[in-house]
């Protein structure tokens, strides 16, 4: 397990004053996570190619959580202001850009994993008009999307029904749509900074938690845990996002070398995804007991039924363009459905 209390260093407002003297050549890439996660080394091959391709000109310097600030909103804001122009936004994303909630919506992405990112990183769905304005609105552009793997739940006991999880006290990310989701399942879901989570579960303040398999471990959650529990309610999706200002004013081969990345990393996303998990749920059976459960198709259309009317919940929160964004992938889906009939 690595870090589990995460002492915070740099303030956003000392990150504005070392943007000021950062080399122009200097792309700074903002991570929610800590080295040794998904988004990590994702960002690893991300600079590796660009500084390639570049042949040196471009330096990307990854700056992991707990480099930026204090809160998520901090690197969102640094995100917004240009002082840091590359990152990654998640389930907190939502208080800055509404409508990327639609990620956090259950049983809404196909199954298929490498599937779900092709959709996000389509054309049709990434420069739709309903996306990028979602994000161009509050100056930010929206790059590609990172699915990290399946949310997976673990709790202090067995849940396979949503009577199961009545009242359960369940850590969800500060997101709206992640509360009403939860709510409609008959949890109370609490929010809790990712920091002090380990010491929460530990201390009983939460009884649950909901983080793909690679975070589990890396952040040792299963440790106080006594059930992973696999509904395949949803995948844990972050949003690829710059400033909108650093990126209208990268020159034509700059841009064309950040687009042909970005699709480059479609599979290696998926593929670091896959081996991060796969490696890491073999870690936890090989270093705890805990009851690993895979909830069948019944037990998981219980808990879809109740989450399908979330979906007017988001368009009613966000509007017009969410409905759009949303019908966007919901075409995909049933595309996809109709070909494997």
């Amino acid at each position: 397990m690595q870090l589990r209390n995460i002492v915070l260093s740099i303030t956003a407002l000392g990150l504005v004053g070392v943007a000021s003297t950062a080399s122009a050549d200097t792309w700074r890439f903002g991570l929610e996570e800590t080295e040794g996660s998904v988004q990590y080394g994702y960002a690893e091959e991300f600079k590796k190619l660009i500084e390639e391709k570049s042949d040196g000109d471009i330096t990307v310097e990854l700056l992991p959580y707990g480099s930026w600030g204090s809160s998520y909103s901090a690197l969102y804001d640094a995100i917004q202001s240009g002082a840091i122009p590359l990152g990654f936004g998640s389930g907190f994303l939502g208080g800055t850009v509404p409508e990327s909630q639609l990620m956090s919506l259950n049983y809404v992405m196909p199954n298929d994993q490498m599937e779900t990112a092709e959709i996000l990183n389509s054309d049709d769905f990434l420069k739709s008009d309903a996306w990028q304005d979602s994000f161009r609105e509050r100056g930010l552009v929206p790059l590609g999307a990172l699915p990290e793997g399946y949310q997976v739940w673990t709790t202090n006991k067995e849940v396979r029904t949503p009577e199961d999880m009545d009242n359960l006290q369940i850590r969800v990310m500060d997101n709206s749509l992640l509360r009403s989701t939860y709510e409609a399942y008959g949890a109370s879901p609490i929010t809790i900074a990712y920091g002090e989570l380990y010491s929460a579960l530990q201390q009983g303040q939460a009884e649950g938690n909901i983080q793909p398999v690679f975070a589990h471990e890396n952040m040792g959650f299963y440790e106080v845990q006594d059930y992973m529990i696999f509904a395949e309610q949803s995948q844990f999706i972050a949003n690829f996002i710059g400033n909108e200002e650093w990126y209208d004013d990268l020159s034509d081969d700059q841009r064309e070398m950040l687009e042909s990345t970005l699709d480059e990393m479609v599979q290696k996303g998926h593929d670091i995804q896959t081996q991060f998990n796969s490696e890491r749920l073999e870690t936890i059976k090989e270093n705890s007991d805990i009851n690993i459960i895979h909830l069948d198709e019944n037990e998981r259309g219980a808990f879809r039924q109740l989450a399908e009317p979330v979906r007017q919940t988001y368009v009613d929160m966000v509007g017009e363009r969410g409905q759009k964004a949303l019908d966007i992938v919901l075409d995909h889906v049933n595309q996809s459905d109709d070909k494997a009939e």
